[in-house]
């Protein structure tokens, strides 16, 4: 019993066959679902279908600031897995496996202040 190893919080394998299968391009993926999904987007990309594929952009969903009693609040982000143009249309996935409750709040919070953007969740 002694030598099971202890899984993390999101169930990753983090051994060196794990990460093998979770690398693209030289790019480690959170999952393999996330691997997966990079390189059907690369095809689509190779294939002209989408454009400006981006790797987890950053999206500022509120910025620091220091309150009325001098504390320091740092920003706020929210990370996606992937972003492109399809169509003329700004696309943001999230590949999701486990979902927590910070992710629904930024999820949320995202939506909002970038309704002008096509927000695709992945299951």
């Amino acid at each position: 019993m002694h030598n099971m190893k202890k899984k993390n919080k999101y169930n990753v394998d983090n051994t060196k066959k794990g990460k093998a299968s979770r690398t693209v391009n030289g790019h480690l993926f959170m999952s393999k679902k996330e691997s997966v999904r990079y390189k059907e987007l690369l095809e689509l990309e190779k294939k002209g279908e989408i454009s400006e594929l981006e790797l987890q952009p950053r999206f500022t969903l509120q910025i620091a600031f220091v309150d009325n009693e001098g504390n320091k609040h740092r920003k706020i982000e929210y990370v996606a897995d992937f972003a492109y143009i399809q169509k003329g249309n700004k696309i943001v996935e999230d590949v999701k496996g486990f979902v927590t409750d910070v992710y629904k709040i930024k999820k949320k919070l995202f939506l909002y202040s970038n309704q002008d953007v096509l927000f695709l969740e992945i299951k």
